[in-house]
C-alpha cells in the first residue's frame, strides 16, 4: 500500500524522502506486534467456560466480617443463580489464598477442586437447566494489601488523623475475587444486585453500595445491611469502614423525580464536605440532560471519603480528592477550571460502566473513554463549546499512542492502553466532527446509555455497531484506527505553488485501516474554513492563498498528526 502512495506521491511531482515513507510504513504497523504470554491463570480469570456459561447469576447475599486488628475477613456468599444448562461442574472464583471452610447446595455439601483463582465446584446430581437456586460458600482468610489504591487493588487499611481505623476496598483490574467468592466475570452482573452485610468493631460506620438497610450491634461488633437494586459489577461492590457521619440532600429531576444524595464523611470533614459536594446537583442536571437520568434511582446517589483517590463504585462513589480543585489539588484541566475533578469524573461512570458496562476487560476503553469525553460535556454545558474544547485538547499532551486503547486479546482479562482516558476522549470529539449534526451526536451519545445498553454488558462492536446505525455512516475505520492501533491518523500534505496565488493542496491519510475516510478542515485567507474530505488515495485541490503561511490545518475539532512534505 505505502508504496503505491509514493510511487503516485512522485508522480505528483513531489519531492519525499524514499526513507521517510517507509519510516511511516513502520511506524503504522503495531498492531498485535508485540505479543505477551498470557497463563492458565489468564484464561481461566478470563475466559467464558462451559463452568461459567451453564450458569447465570442473579443476586449476591455477601455476608463479611472484618477485624481490623488481625486484617482479616471472614464470612459467606450466597450465589442465587439459574441454570442455563444441566450442571456438573461450576466455576467461581476466589483468590487461593483464602481458605474456603464449606461449599453448599440445598444444605448439601459440595466437593470442589482450586486451580489458581478458580474455584471448580462438583455437583453431585446435575441440575437441569433452568432450575434455580443458591451454592452457600464460606471463607476466610487475609486480603491483599493495596500498595497504591486505587491504581493496584486490595484492602487499604489506614488510620484517620484522630488516630480510628480508617479502612476502604479498591479492586478493579484485581477483581472482586481478590476477597471475595463471586463469577467474577465482567459479562455476568447479577440480574438483581446484591445484599451486603458487613460486621465492622464497634465505634466505627460501614459504608457499602447502594440503600442503606440499617445497623444492629451486638457485643465489641455492629452489622451494617445494604442493598443493590440493580445489576453490578462485582469490582464494584466495596466496603468503607471508619468514623463517618451521614448528611443528605435531594435532587430534582425535569419529571419531578426526586433523587436522595448521600454523603458520609469523616467527622472532623463534615463542613468541607457540605460545601464541596454542592457541585452534585448541577452536575446531575447536566448529566440528566445529555445523558438521561441517573440510572440507578432507587438505590440513591452517594460519595463516600476514602482515603485514596477515587473509584466509580456503583452508589458508593470513593471520594478522595481532600475537598480540593481539579486532581487533588492540580489543575488538571490545564485551562484553570476549578471543579473538583473526582466527583464529576467518578460520577460519569454510573452511566458509563456501571450502567452500561464492558463483557470483556479488553473493551474497558467503553468505562474510561466515555466517562472522560463526559467530563468536557460537563464543561461545555456550565462553560461554553470554546472552553470545552480547550479542555478536550489540552490532554493531548498526556497520550502515550505507545500501544493500542483496545486490548488486544479477548478471553485472557487483558485491558489495553491506559490512552483509553484521554485518546478516547480525544476520539470521540473527533467523531462528533465527522457526523456533524450535534443534534444528531447527543441523541447518539444519550441512545447509547439511557436506552440501547442501559443495564447492560456489551462490547466494544456493539458500540461501534450503534454509532454506525444512527448515524448512517461507516464509522467502523476511525473507531479502529483509534482503538486497535497504537498511532493516530496522519495526514500528509504539501503545497505546490501553480501561479500568482493559486496552490495546488496534495494530501491523503497514512493510516493502518485501509478505506479511511475523514474529513479535516483547512483554514485560508482571512480566517476562511472549508471541510474537504480526504481518503488514503493522493487528492488534489486547487487553493487561493496571500501567502503559504496563511494555510493551517484545524487540529482542535480533531485529533490528528498533521505531516507537511
Amino acid at each position: 500500500m505505502y508504496r503505491m502512495y509514493l510511487n503516485s506521491f512522485l508522480k505528483k511531482g513531489c519531492l519525499i524522502a524514499i526513507i521517510a515513507l517507509f519510516s511511516a510504513n513502520n511506524l503504522f504497523s503495531q498492531l498485535l506486534e508485540t505479543k505477551k504470554t498470557f497463563t492458565r491463570a489468564d484464561t481461566l480469570r478470563g475466559s467464558l467456560r462451559p463452568e461459567r456459561t451453564c450458569y447465570d447469576v442473579q443476586f449476591y447475599e455477601l455476608k463479611v466480617k472484618v477485624d481490623t486488628i488481625t486484617k482479616t475477613i471472614s464470612g459467606s456468599n450466597e450465589i442465587f443463580f439459574k441454570a442455563v444448562t444441566d450442571i456438573h461442574v461450576m466455576q467461581v472464583d476466589l483468590l487461593d489464598s483464602f481458605v474456603i471452610d464449606n461449599i453448599s447446595y440445598n444444605g448439601q455439601k459440595l466437593y470442589y477442586t482450586r486451580e489458581y483463582g478458580a474455584v471448580f465446584i462438583a455437583v453431585m446430581d446435575p441440575i437441569p437447566a433452568g432450575t434455580e437456586g443458591s451454592i452457600l460458600i464460606k471463607y476466610h482468610g487475609k486480603p491483599i494489601k493495596a500498595k497504591r489504591a486505587p491504581w493496584d487493588g486490595g484492602f487499604v487499611w489506614r488510620h484517620d488523623r484522630n488516630g480510628k481505623m480508617w479502612v476502604g476496598v479498591a479492586c478493579e483490574g484485581l477483581g472482586a475475587s481478590s476477597w471475595w467468592p463471586c463469577k467474577d466475570y465482567l459479562g455476568d452482573e447479577p440480574d438483581k444486585g446484591i445484599r451486603i452485610i458487613a460486621t465492622v468493631p464497634k465505634g466505627l460506620k460501614c459504608v457499602a453500595n447502594g440503600q442503606d438497610m440499617g445497623q444492629k450491634d451486638s457485643g465489641q461488633w455492629s452489622t451494617f445491611t445494604y442493598l443493590v437494586t440493580y445489576p453490578i459489577n462485582t469490582y464494584n461492590v466495596s466496603l468503607n469502614i471508619g468514623d463517618y457521619v451521614h448528611f443528605e440532600d435531594e435532587y430534582v429531576a425535569a419529571d419531578g423525580d426526586k433523587l436522595k444524595l448521600n454523603y458520609d464523611v469523616l467527622s472532623y470533614n463534615l463542613d468541607k464536605a457540605q460545601e464541596q459536594f454542592k457541585q452534585v446537583k448541577p452536575m446531575l442536571t447536566v448529566y440528566e440532560k445529555y445523558l438521561g437520568k441517573y440510572p440507578f434511582w432507587r438505590d440513591g446517589y452517594r460519595l463516600v471519603e476514602t482515603s485514596y483517590l477515587g473509584m466509580e463504585h456503583q452508589g458508593a462513589i470513593a471520594y478522595g480528592n481532600h475537598y480540593r480543585t481539579g486532581y487533588d489539588g492540580t489543575d488538571y484541566s490545564r485551562i484553570g477550571l476549578d471543579f473538583d475533578y473526582i466527583i464529576i469524573h467518578e460520577s460519569a461512570h454510573e452511566w458509563w460502566g456501571n450502567s452500561v458496562s464492558c463483557a470483556d476487560l479488553a473493551d474497558m476503553w467503553i468505562h474510561e473513554s466515555f466517562a472522560t469525553y463526559t467530563e468536557s460535556i460537563y464543561v461545555e454545558a456550565l462553560y461554553g463549546r470554546d472552553t470545552a474544547l480547550l479542555y478536550i485538547n489540552a490532554k493531548k499532551p498526556s497520550v502515550g499512542n505507545h500501544s493500542p486503547v483496545q486490548g488486544q486479546y479477548y478471553g485472557v482479562n487483558e485491558e489495553g492502553s491506559g490512552d483509553m482516558y484521554h485518546k478516547g476522549s480525544l476520539m470521540l470529539n473527533t467523531l462528533r466532527t465527522v457526523v456533524n449534526n450535534d443534534a444528531l451526536w447527543w441523541q447518539i451519545i444519550k441512545g447509547t446509555c439511557d436506552t440501547a445498553f442501559k443495564y447492560k454488558t456489551i462490547s466494544g462492536d456493539d458500540i461501534v455497531n450503534y454509532f454506525n446505525q444512527k448515524s448512517g455512516m461507516d464509522l467502523t475505520p476511525i473507531f479502529h484506527q483509534y482503538l486497535r492501533y497504537a498511532n493516530i491518523p496522519k495526514l500528509v500534505y504539501t503545497l505546490k505553488k501553480i501561479k500568482g496565488k493559486k496552490y495546488e493542496l496534495i494530501y491523503f491519510w497514512l493510516t493502518d485501516v485501509k478505506n479511511f475516510n475523514m474529513p479535516i478542515q483547512i483554514i485560508t485567507d482571512d480566517g476562511k474554513k472549508e471541510w474537504i474530505p480526504v481518503t488514503n488515495d493522493i487528492q488534489t485541490k486547487t487553493i487561493t492563498l496571500s501567502s503559504e503561511s496563511n494555510f493551517k490545518i484545524n487540529e482542535d475539532l480533531e485529533y490528528i498528526k498533521v505531516e507537511k512534505k
